[in-house]
């Protein structure tokens, strides 16, 4: 006999690999949306180069614009994505990021899950979670693998008017 979990499992719709990038893509464009501002008020240019940067070593940028940067974009996929369950791009896109008892993921599995975002970069062009997303029944990359989160479509809740 199936439990209750199974069953409300099995009405799932897991999120296509479209689906995901177009929700990236939105992130990206709204976290673009404050980025460029910022760096044209602090450093006098839209986009830094090297000579923009107060520090570089080769590959490794640790320009204190960039490290906050980096912090605002790793908080805001995690505080999204583990209390609502869902950053801006995923929602309109309407996704949701959900544990594996179809709850929000909270904050430390939603924090895993976006660290373990390196490991599905690999080994580059995030080709190794692409292709655990496409050989996946429940279009699972790495990082929702070992975190127990997953990528659903949103049901659509109309009300109706009476």
């Amino acid at each position: 006999m199936p439990t209750e979990l199974s069953s409300y499992k099995n009405q799932w719709r897991y999120a296509s690999l479209g689906g995901r990038f177009a929700a990236l893509v939105i992130d990206f464009v709204v976290l673009s949306m404050i980025f460029f501002p910022v760096t044209r008020a602090v450093k006098g240019v839209w986009i830094m180069t090297s000579e923009e940067h107060l520090w570089d070593y080769g590959w490794f940028v640790t320009d204190p614009l960039c490290i906050v940067f980096l912090v605002i974009i790793v908080l805001y996929f995690v505080l999204l994505e583990g209390i609502p369950g869902a950053t801006i791009g995923k929602l309109i896109s309407g996704l949701k990021v959900v544990g594996e008892d179809g709850r929000n993921p909270g904050l430390k599995r939603a924090g895993v899950r976006n660290l373990l975002r390196i490991v599905d970069a690999l080994p580059v062009l995030n080709i190794l979670g692409v292709v655990l997303i496409l050989n996946s029944p429940e279009r699972a990359r790495f990082g929702d693998r070992i975190a127990g989160t997953r990528v659903i479509k949103r049901k659509a809740s109309f009300r109706s008017v009476n």
